[in-house]
């Protein structure tokens, strides 16, 4: 007879590998694709002391910082971060009106979004991204009972979201005011408001958006040239016309690592707003369709844990989960269509990819958020107590 042996059980994994894998992925893919977009620019810099991988070692640095900080926002409970919701906007809203204050705020291209921290900046709008989702989930819990009544249940948020958002456009930072607004308005959506109520508040925005626009002299212009960049190929539709070009030039596989041409001081901001056009010229349409299906699932399963933990009775994490995907989908699909002329010109990075300290700081901490509500999800159903 022959001795049969137990062969040992897997241990079910502590958080969900699919949502692990695929953010230290787009990290990983990032941090590659940031070095062969800038390395050119910054060798012909003497601001960066010509040094090729100037960018590159500050990215580094940057995604070490923002991986200490979510290995430390994983620790911390929902509950907590519940109760300190409110004070993080009060404190967010703060920071987005120091950034306006003369001398205090730092100004380039125009725009004052940055507050000079020594040998690096912090931008208040990707912090006020995060804010905004953990205290749109706690107000949308607190006024749970209200939520079909327009006075008790929108009018308050909407109070405070025009503040936001009135900050953020006297930056300007039309972007970031467009995903804030997408956030607030996708978790009341799915904290239960009706649906009639929601279309017509869709309207209005549509309608304060289009105002926004026509009273905005170089707003117009980004419009007129998005609807036909190649019109004026050199003025206002340069950097579509040079993004397009990126995407034509990669064709299928791409041109290969490292060989871009439109990166070589063509394409402006080639290692933040648009690195997406110098991934499809290097790595052609099969690398866009890798960082789109990564993002997908990255989404996906964001959404699922939300919805997990609201079969657990576990309303707000549900909704930060869900609303860090809606934070994460609509910003991404921002950058994209950008990139691929689907959408007009905005100082919008792709999350977890694009150069910038302030952004990969604030992604990682929002998906390590994600995965501790997966995390005491799966505590919950093993039957542990928080």
């Amino acid at each position: 007879m022959i001795p049969s042996f137990d062969t040992p059980r897997r241990l079910p994994a502590e958080v969900d590998l699919t949502l692990l894998w695929s953010a230290l992925f787009l990290l990983l893919l990032g941090m590659v694709m940031v070095y062969s977009a800038s390395a050119a620019i910054a060798e012909a810099d003497r601001y960066t002391g010509n040094h090729p991988a100037y960018y590159l070692v500050r990215h580094g640095i940057f995604l070490a910082i923002g991986l200490s900080a979510a290995a430390v926002a994983f620790q911390i409970p929902m509950t907590t971060w519940e109760r300190i919701a409110p004070w993080l906007f009060v404190a967010g809203c703060v920071l987005l009106a120091l950034v306006l204050i003369p001398g205090i705020g730092r100004e380039v291209n125009g725009a004052r979004r940055w507050l000079p921290l020594g040998v690096v900046n912090l931008q208040p709008s990707e912090l006020m991204k995060l804010f905004a989702v953990l205290y749109a989930a706690d107000y949308t819990v607190r006024k749970m009972p209200y939520m079909h009544n327009l006075k008790k249940a929108f009018l308050p948020m909407a109070c405070a979201m025009i503040a936001v958002g009135v900050l953020l456009l006297k930056e300007p930072d039309f972007g970031a005011f467009v995903v804030v607004i997408s956030i607030a308005m996708g978790i009341l959506f799915l904290g239960g408001m009706r649906a009639r109520l929601f279309a017509v508040l869709i309207i209005v925005l549509l309608a304060a958006f289009t105002a926004l626009i026509i009273t905005s002299p170089y707003r117009r212009d980004r419009i007129f040239g998005f609807m036909d960049p190649w019109a004026d190929a050199f003025g206002r539709g340069y950097q579509l016309s040079h993004a397009l070009i990126a995407f034509g030039r990669g064709e299928f596989f791409g041109v290969g690592l490292g060989a871009s041409v439109e990166k070589l001081f063509y394409l402006p901001e080639a290692h933040t707003d648009f690195l997406l056009a110098v991934i499809a010229e290097e790595l052609g349409f099969v690398g866009v369709t890798l960082v789109v299906i990564l993002f997908g699932l990255l989404i996906q399963r964001a959404f699922a844990i939300g919805r997990q933990a609201v079969t657990l009775d576990r309303l707000y994490p549900a909704l930060v989960a869900q609303g860090i995907g809606i934070w994460i989908g609509v910003q991404g699909f921002i950058n994209m269509g950008v990139n691929m002329g689907v959408l007009p010109t905005k100082g919008l990075t792709l999350p977890l990819m694009s150069f910038g300290g302030s952004g990969i700081l604030i992604n990682c901490v929002a998906l390590a958020i994600v995965l501790r509500v997966d995390w005491e999800n799966r505590q919950l159903m093993r039957g542990a107590k928080l």
